[in-house]
């Protein structure tokens, strides 16, 4: 028996998040997922007048392939999978999986390998040349990280991805208006003073058309300008490891000191190159069915209350300038029951544990958005 759920998600993935007109082509590649998805996919693309295309990949493949990896073969692999990418209208990234540490053991320079190459081509070809979107799909291990059962975790993954991001997009008009138009931020919280500018680069919003599931506004800061300390307080899974306990100290916008629960670790990381200790991404989560961090980033970042800070790679949407093989959202939340915190915009605050605070930005406060 068919699921109306996953239907419903088929249909909007197909017409809402990357549109796909009669005739135009569209790459579903799945990693781990359930067939029954992918399979509503193709029926929707069918549907609309499209060409589907599939790829399947397992995870445990994908860590035996970085194993033995090295830069000739993955520049190989890249070139090969762009080829086809460039062929394609749209793009639709499904991700699944019964462990999230499934790269622990991967080295390093593997994964660097990796991300300098096929990472590099998403970012070159699929992210500037075709509509796209990517989504996690629910899973016991999943369902385990949100410490939920695998019933309820299901019916709370259909309610956040299928929820109106229509009404979520028109929410959000406000609070990109108040951001073009901002100068400096300051975030305060535990543990966290820090100050930037955002003036002169764009905010976009995420409501349902790259990222299912969606919700956060997001720009960039100005690259030097960040000064101050940031602690997070969500674990962070990274490359095979969860960082837990994260504080950054920033200086003209570079990260001068890191530490975390593996501080020799992080710090690897961060001297991947030269922009892996400035930011590439700020960005505010709203996402009001989503609650406590359960370690999968395409989640923990739009949780409502939260935003996040990325070192690394900027998006061409929001060009700071800065270029990085990586790009790591990492999580705060500032509701009253992680420790509260503010956000003030050019002095004014704008949202205090959580909530907005300017009349303005109301329509984005949970209980406006289910």
């Amino acid at each position: 028996m068919k699921d109306a759920r996953i239907e419903k998600l088929a249909h909007n993935l197909i017409n809402y998040s990357v549109k796909l007109g009669a005739g135009e082509k569209v790459l579903i590649e799945n990693f781990g997922v359930q067939k029954e998805l992918v399979m509503a996919l193709v029926e929707e693309a069918y549907k609309a007048g499209g060409f589907p295309f599939v790829s399947l990949k397992e995870p445990q493949i994908d860590r035996a392939m970085m194993l033995g990896a090295d830069s000739a073969q993955y520049e190989k692999i890249a070139e090969f999978e762009g080829n086809v990418m460039k062929e394609m209208d749209a793009y639709i990234g499904l991700r699944a999986g019964d462990n999230i540490n499934e790269t622990s053991d991967v080295p390093a320079d593997k994964l660097k390998i990796h991300g300098e190459t096929v990472g590099k081509m998403h970012s070159d070809i699929r992210v500037k040349q075709t509509k796209w979107v990517v989504l996690r799909y629910p899973s016991s291990s999943m369902a385990q990280l949100a410490k939920m059962s695998t019933v309820g975790f299901e019916d709370f993954y259909f309610d956040v991805c299928n929820l109106d991001y229509g009404k979520m997009s028109t929410a959000m008009d406000g609070l990109v208006e108040l951001m073009n138009k901002t100068d400096k931020v300051h975030l305060v919280g535990p543990g966290t003073d820090l100050t930037f500018s955002i003036k002169d680069i764009p905010a976009i919003k995420c409501a349902g058309e790259m990222n299912i599931p969606d919700g956060e506004v997001f720009t960039a800061p100005v690259r030097d300008s960040i000064n101050g300390t940031l602690t997070y307080n969500t674990p962070s899974p990274y490359q095979g490891f969860t960082f837990e306990n994260v504080s950054f100290t920033f200086k003209d916008g570079k990260i001068i000191k890191a530490t975390a629960n593996d501080t020799d670790r992080i710090n690897k990381v961060l001297d991947t190159d030269e922009g892996a200790r400035f930011v590439g991404e700020f960005a505010i989560g709203v996402n009001p069915f989503i609650h406590e961090p359960m370690q999968d980033i395409l989640f923990d970042e739009k949780i409502e209350g939260s935003f996040h800070f990325t070192p690394g790679q900027c998006y061409d949407e929001a060009f700071n300038g800065n270029q990085s093989a990586i790009h790591w959202d990492l999580v705060n939340i500032q509701r009253a029951d992680y420790g509260g915190g503010e956000i003030y915009f050019d002095d004014v605050l704008i949202r205090k544990d959580g909530i907005f605070v300017l009349p303005e930005l109301a329509p984005l406060n949970p209980e406006n958005l289910v």
